[in-house]
């Protein structure tokens, strides 16, 4: 990924734009320009082929793109979700397997990343983590989405890694719960009721303010835009943040769970 930047930079500077200059000429954001350029974003195909013709050095860029190795991408069925996480104005997230990647610290999520099958190395371990740590920029933007977060106890229970990991997870989850526009609730076990058992999802509210839903499963995922889809998970949200503890109660679960270590 730092290869094809440092290609694109070298193209850009020799038509003579500024990074600024090109985004304006695509129609994209300069941002988005920046952090190819620095290795922190993959270049997607449909743009290759736009900057190769817009600067024309005779496919390049495409050429480079088709011949990236596997590890340094971002798997392309979770490509599209990526872009919508980016810019979305709120985001509602449920989980019961593992806790949301933007709520992961580094430790934790190496040790998920250790539970793949087959296993990946250390390299492969590394690139994913700083991939997932780059996503939590969405936390920190200037006008950060709101974001509602239900997770299932069972994730809070588990102690990927260690105690110690287990730990700073909770401390993070602390943290975390007091940044502006999230809601982190959890589902406690042992309920009657459950509006999640089919599974996780997300739901995206885009800045043009259509509404899409979000799953996966092992080896894909699904982006849902069909309206009486989006319906049905929206109101399986609904019913889930009535069914969790509040976020006070959930509050006071972490820090019981934290005075226990």
């Amino acid at each position: 990924m730092k290869m094809v930047g440092a290609l694109l930079a070298v193209h850009r500077e020799a038509a003579g734009y500024t990074q600024r200059a090109l985004a304006e000429r695509l129609l994209i954001s300069e941002e988005l320009i920046a952090s190819i350029e620095q290795g922190r974003r993959p270049l997607k195909m449909d743009l290759a082929v736009q900057l190769d013709d817009f600067l024309g050095p005779n496919r390049t860029l495409q050429t480079a793109v088709e011949h990236m190795p596997e590890v340094d991408l971002v798997p392309r069925w979770a490509e599209e979700y990526m872009d919508l996480e980016r810019e979305a104005l709120t985001l509602s997230w449920y989980d019961n397997q593992v806790l949301p990647g933007l709520l992961q610290t580094p430790a934790y999520a190496r040790n998920v990343f250790r539970n793949d099958v087959p296993a990946l190395t250390e390299d492969e371990i590394e690139l994913r983590v700083a991939a997932r740590m780059e996503r939590q920029e969405v936390l920190h933007r200037r006008e950060p989405p709101t974001i509602c977060f239900i997770i299932s106890e069972v994730t809070w229970m588990d102690r990927l890694g260690g105690d110690d990991v287990h730990v700073e997870q909770l401390r993070h989850l602390m943290e975390l719960a007091t940044l502006p526009g999230v809601t982190l609730q959890v589902m406690p076990v042992g309920r009657s009721f459950h509006a999640g058992l089919s599974g996780p999802f997300i739901l995206i509210e885009t800045p043009d303010h259509q509404r899409l839903g979000y799953t996966e499963a092992q080896r894909g995922s699904q982006l849902i835009a069909d309206p009486d889809e989006v319906s049905i998970l929206e109101r399986k949200c609904a019913m889930l943040r009535t069914q969790a503890l509040n976020p006070y109660e959930t509050k006071g679960l972490l820090e019981n769970l934290l005075g226990e270590q």
